[in-house]
């Protein structure tokens, strides 16, 4: 078999792989209407150089990435929706000092370089800083220390998060593999998992 042939047989039974995690871990996702009869917020997570811009980082993409460049279209769309009404927006902002690591991560958005320059997002990455934000804002809802929140709602659609192959990590101190779809599955189904609702669509009644 040729390394041609190889490379493409691992990367059939790659998605094969995902496609059965996917059934064994279903996830139903519902659309969500906003009105000016509930009190909404937007939370941005982490959509920065580092983690969106082709070749900006250790877990930036190293090229075009799909999933990534869809999750900032339509944050981005969300935002002037939400600014246009005058209704609240949060962003979070990942930044680390250079010789505080990260472990099991690589050096990611080291403060005062590019990577940290704020871009609009709505969740990345899916199953790590949106989910510690979707677990953290339940777990402090569910102690009555969020007395006004009801509800935490994750939209599918403007989430993502990096994609590491094996053979990349590999050459990275400490790094883990982290397959993009895989994760972004898992990190939904976990949020799922712990009271968050999971849209696909979200859309605005009129005025």
């Amino acid at each position: 078999m040729s390394p041609k042939e190889q490379h493409t047989g691992r990367w059939c039974l790659r998605l094969l792989s995902v496609d059965l995690l996917k059934k064994d871990l279903p996830l139903e996702q519902g659309s969500l209407v906003l009105s000016q009869d509930v009190k909404t917020g937007l939370v941005l997570v982490d959509l920065v150089n580092a983690f969106c811009t082709v070749g900006a980082g250790n877990l930036a993409p190293m090229k075009p990435d799909k999933q990534i460049s869809e999750t900032v279209e339509e944050s981005a769309r969300l935002v002037s929706l939400f600014c246009e009404r005058k209704w609240p927006v949060f962003a979070f902002l990942d930044s680390h000092h250079p010789d505080i690591p990260e472990p099991p991560f690589p050096p990611h958005c080291i403060a005062g370089t590019d990577e940290t320059r704020l871009i609009l997002v709505v969740g990345i990455c899916t199953d790590i800083c949106a989910l510690d934000l979707v677990s953290s804002t339940l777990s402090a809802r569910n102690r009555h220390i969020l007395t006004p929140l009801e509800e935490v709602i994750v939209y599918s659609n403007a989430c993502a998060t990096f994609d590491l192959p094996v053979h990349v990590a590999r050459n990275i101190n400490g790094a883990l593999a982290h397959p993009q779809d895989l994760m972004h599955h898992i990190g939904l189904y976990m949020a799922k998992s712990r009271g968050a609702r999971i849209v696909s669509e979200v859309s605005f009644a009129a005025l």
